[in-house]
């Protein structure tokens, strides 16, 4: 148990020290939304070492979307731009957001879309 605890504690440290580099990626705006509300690094792939492709500087609102909460689908689009960015967890995570609306915009979005081919043939599956 300690050493998954240990684990758990150098992989947030290692969160913690991208987090000025996301700040200023981001522009201290999350990167979905464009908020200055609480905003704190998301990791969007928590199996693999944090780097700045796999985290996404995100508001509160964001966070507890990218956790399940349901939206509003007009709340949903304005998270559609998100999809054009080159860091893939802002796209892919906001990608998964809007698939779980199911509003029929969001395969042409996705489609539309700079999420890598192989990725978005695999997030589209999701629909």
């Amino acid at each position: 148990m300690a050493k998954g605890y240990n684990a758990n504690q150098e992989h947030l440290a290692e969160i913690s020290r991208l987090g000025k580099e996301l700040a200023k990626r981001a522009g201290f705006r999350c990167e979905w939304c464009e908020s200055k509300d609480e905003l704190r690094p998301w990791d969007h792939a928590p199996d693999r070492e944090p780097a700045p492709d796999t985290l996404a500087l995100l508001c509160g609102r964001c966070r507890e979307l990218a956790d399940g909460a349901a939206a509003d689908p007009n709340e949903l689009h304005t998270l559609r731009n998100a999809l054009w960015s080159d860091i893939p967890a802002v796209a892919e995570g906001v990608a998964l957001v809007l698939i779980r609306s199911r509003q029929p915009w969001v395969r042409e979005a996705i489609e539309e879309s700079l999420i890598a081919e192989e990725t978005r043939n695999r997030l589209l599956a999701l629909l």
